[in-house]
């Protein structure tokens, strides 16, 4: 009978931050999301509502975001690690494509850890 380790949420979170700091975000949803995530942004709208659902779906948003941004600079500072949960600040200097409006965009994410996966992330 073999065992399975469950990644603890230290793992999770120095994982998912090793992966967002080489630019790997995608993979990140990938190999850590559950498949039920539930993702949850301070605003929605129609196209974009402010709480979705599922792997597939929050991965679509997030490669929606990177075709849409030039990123000049992506900081990403943590994990800041507690019992089932996890923070992460990121500090982005981008450009939009379609306007041509360079920012910079910071914003928390406190990310919910169960059975060794991501089950929900929600933005600040």
């Amino acid at each position: 009978m073999s065992t399975t380790t469950i990644p603890s949420v230290a793992t999770v979170a120095n994982e998912l931050v090793a992966l967002c700091r080489a630019g790997k975000n995608l993979e990140a949803i990938d190999r850590l999301y559950a498949a039920d995530i539930v993702s949850i942004e301070p605003v929605g709208s129609e196209e974009m509502p402010a709480e979705m659902k599922g792997r597939d779906v929050i991965r679509n948003k997030n490669a929606v975001w990177f075709e849409s941004y030039d990123v000049h600079r992506a900081d990403v500072i943590g994990p800041f690690i507690g019992e089932k949960q996890f923070a992460v600040s990121y500090d982005f200097d981008v450009t939009h494509k379609a306007s041509g409006q360079r920012n910079a965009m910071t914003e928390m994410a406190l990310y919910t850890v169960k059975d060794g996966r991501i089950v929900r992330e929600q933005f600040f």
